[in-house]
């Protein structure tokens, strides 16, 4: 079994930072991708950034310049750095990996998601 367990999250005021971590633990062979969803009330879940094993990241462009994704490969964690806080960045925010289970299966993991308020 693995559990991705996400930090950080909390009321923060519009133009300020936040900065989410997410470690991965439990029974796996690799850690391949990791990113970050958010899921504001009544929208679908969206991918805001991703980052391959090598470093490659993917962010959209709605949050392109003010997120950055970073991850320590040593300690399966993935961060999410968030910059000049909008209202519209409220979201419940969600750590999520793909990875290859000890048996070679590819397998897809979610975390328990934090929530970020803003306040403006």
């Amino acid at each position: 079994q693995v559990q991705l367990v996400e930090s950080g999250g909390g009321l923060v005021q519009a133009g300020g930072s936040l900065r989410l971590s997410c470690a991965a633990s439990g029974d796996f062979f690799s850690i391949n991708a990791m990113a970050w969803y958010r899921q504001a009330p009544g929208k679908q879940r969206e991918l805001i950034a991703a980052i391959t094993s090598g470093g490659s990241t993917n962010y959209p462009d709605s949050v392109k310049g003010r997120f950055t994704i970073s991850r320590d490969n040593a300690k399966n964690t993935v961060n999410l750095q968030i910059s000049s806080l909008k209202p519209e960045d409220a979201a419940v925010y969600y750590c999520a990996a793909n990875g290859t289970t000890w048996y070679g299966n590819d397998d897809h993991w979610w975390g328990q998601g934090t929530q970020v308020t803003v306040s403006s």
